[in-house]
């Protein structure tokens, strides 16, 4: 009996120090990369507010795409692989190295800045998850405690930049293996992202949100039947945009293989649609035109197009994030089709986002929790119901080819296999 309680003992101090050990690794990473987010975070506002006011600076896209290949040759990366390297470095426990944090800091920039249609979030998680691995080697933990540390370098960068911690934790550990979630980065990670979002918000950077018009009172069995074919609608779209992704790319790789000239085509080709189009709409991240989408305004075509020229940008070799786009595309989408399936615009738009968001991430419960910390928790039922449907239905397509499919979305079946 004695010895059960001395071995009880000895098992509590032991996760206490655990314990102690993780509160003060996030509190860390979370100060550091929190800082480096917010730095962040500020100049792509001051890029793209110095772009939004001279657009003639959208000229010298193609230029800026030479000096960021030349920048990543430079540093010895020859084939980044961008987000897609993280999430494998996290389950392969393959060391991040340190230079990816500046170059992808500073070729975002330099995207934004001059107009590609890019996102952010993407860049924040290579942040965070460079900025953390590299902490880890220096106070030398093992190769597991390493993966932990990168989950929570990339929950603090996301947290950072959009000021949604809760979903910057859950979507760390769930978009690297589909099925399960790492479950020992919780505390760490969500002490990393708390750290993290506060300090955004101390220097003025204010959470991510928006003020939904029109959701539900009560339950509805005719307004969730319009939910689920918005849901539908979500996870075609979500495939679509993957495909594109991922055929761009393709065709980029097999007739300009030469990776400044495919830069230079790739930024010229988007000069000249944004001439044609006429306006800056689908330049940059696009958040403007979001929260335009949030109060009822989008253009039909607008999804369509943010899908394509983001397709341009990020297969030429331009850098930045998907996330964000597909914010744009969700939010775009649920916009035009609302109306048409009896949603308010501005609610059918909260849905969208979620819902291609999820469809393109294959990260259900982080969408889930995404919409309370975006929108509040009110029409909660049809957020999930939304979210779930586009999950179901969106097949294995993904936007990270480094994720792995581990359990099927159909039924309780291991199937261990990447992202088409």
């Amino acid at each position: 009996m004695w010895e059960q309680v001395k071995t009880h003992i000895r098992s509590g101090e032991g996760v206490l120090l655990v314990f102690v050990k993780w509160v003060l690794i996030g509190c860390i990473v979370g100060t550091i990369v929190g800082f480096v987010g917010i730095s962040f975070h500020w100049t792509l506002e001051k890029a793209t507010e110095f772009r939004m006011g001279h657009p003639a600076i959208q000229w010298l896209l193609p230029v800026g795409g030479l000096a960021i290949i030349g920048f990543y040759r430079i540093m010895g990366m020859y084939n980044d692989r961008g987000t897609n390297f993280i999430l494998v470095a996290v389950r392969q426990n393959k060391a991040v190295p340190l230079r990816t944090a500046p170059l992808i800091y500073l070729s975002t920039i330099i995207t934004h800045f001059l107009g590609g249609s890019a996102g952010r979030e993407g860049a924040a998680l290579q942040l965070g998850g460079s900025i953390a691995s590299y902490f880890g080697r220096i106070i030398k933990l093992n190769e597991k405690d390493e993966r932990i540390i990168t989950m929570c370098g990339m929950a603090a960068g996301f947290s950072a930049l959009f000021g949604t911690p809760i979903t910057a934790v859950i979507f760390s550990m769930e978009v690297i293996s589909v099925g399960i979630m790492h479950y020992s980065a919780m505390v760490p990670g969500t002490i990393a992202a708390f750290v993290a979002a506060a300090l955004a918000q101390k220097m003025g950077f204010l959470p991510t949100s928006y003020i939904l018009y029109g959701v539900p009172d009560v339950l509805s069995m005719k307004i969730a039947i319009s939910v689920a074919i918005l849901g539908i609608f979500c996870a075609l779209v979500s495939m679509l945009f993957c495909i594109t992704m991922n055929k761009v790319f393709h065709f980029y790789s097999l007739h300009i293989q030469n990776q400044y000239v495919r830069v230079f085509v790739g930024g010229a080709v988007l000069i000249g649609l944004t001439f044609l189009l006429g306006c800056n709409d689908y330049n940059g991240a696009g958040m403007n035109i979001i929260q335009k989408a949030m109060q009822g305004e989008a253009k039909p075509e607008a999804f369509l197009l943010k899908i394509f020229l983001t397709a341009i940008t990020l297969g030429a070799g331009y850098k930045g994030g998907e996330i964000v786009p597909t914010f744009f595309v969700g939010a775009t989408l649920g916009c035009v089709l609302g109306p048409v399936l009896g949603l308010t615009s501005s609610f059918a738009a909260g849905l969208g986002l979620a819902a291609v968001f999820c469809g393109v991430t294959n990260c259900p419960i982080a969408s889930f929790v995404l919409c309370v910390e975006l929108f509040g928790a009110k029409g909660i039922v049809y957020y999930a119901l939304c979210c779930g449907i586009s999950y179901m239905l969106s097949g294995y397509f993904g936007l990270y080819s480094g994720q792995k499919i581990i359990y099927s979305k159909m039924k309780p079946e291991f199937i261990d296999r990447s992202v088409e």
